[in-house]
């Protein structure tokens, strides 16, 4: 990752301040043909009013949000660890809609990105990660090389933005 890229943490106030930036990457993804739960064409309400949805959650700590900004303070990627879990599963979180744009593409973001949610889920206690992903999609290899381990996939789990189907790969990360 260049030097000139932070990954940081936002709270809720600042998630919330941070709903348009955010909103164009999540538009730039899904416009770029990202499976990450939306299709085409996505309205910028669409996307404000997801992000707006997930900077509530951050305020009520059953989230953390995580950030990539470039060295001009844009915001150029983002992920997510949902810490509100079933009482039966402390230990656990989900790892969600890790997004870069595609401008910012091929710099480590995605990496360090992972990187660093590791970090923020050991300081949340929690031991046991999980995700999913498009079978096939580049995210794949990045998960792997980021020490996550593939359970299996299911076939035409979701649609990709165009409508086509697709398949889902789950994985796993212990702590």
């Amino acid at each position: 990752m260049s030097d000139n890229m932070t990954i940081r943490r936002v709270g809720g106030n600042e998630a919330a301040a941070c709903v348009e930036a955010l909103a164009d990457v999540l538009i730039d993804c899904v416009e770029g043909g990202a499976s990450v739960s939306f299709m085409l064409p996505i309205s910028r309400e669409t996307a404000l009013a997801f992000w707006s949805k997930v900077a509530q959650s951050v305020a009520l700590g059953e989230r953390a949000l995580l950030i990539a900004e470039d060295g001009s303070g844009d915001i150029v990627g983002t992920v997510q660890l949902i810490t509100a879990q079933p009482e039966n599963q402390p230990h656990r979180a989900d790892v969600a809609k890790m997004l870069v744009h595609r401008k910012a593409r091929g710099r480590g973001i995605g990496h360090a990105l992972m990187r660093e949610i590791d970090r923020v889920a050991r300081a949340e206690k929690k031991s046991v990660l999980v995700l999913d992903t498009v079978t096939g999609g580049d995210a794949e290899r990045l998960y792997q090389r980021a020490g996550w381990h593939r359970v299996g996939n299911v076939p035409n789990y979701a649609l990709m933005p165009d409508g086509a189907f697709c398949g889902t790969t789950f994985y796993f990360k212990q702590l």
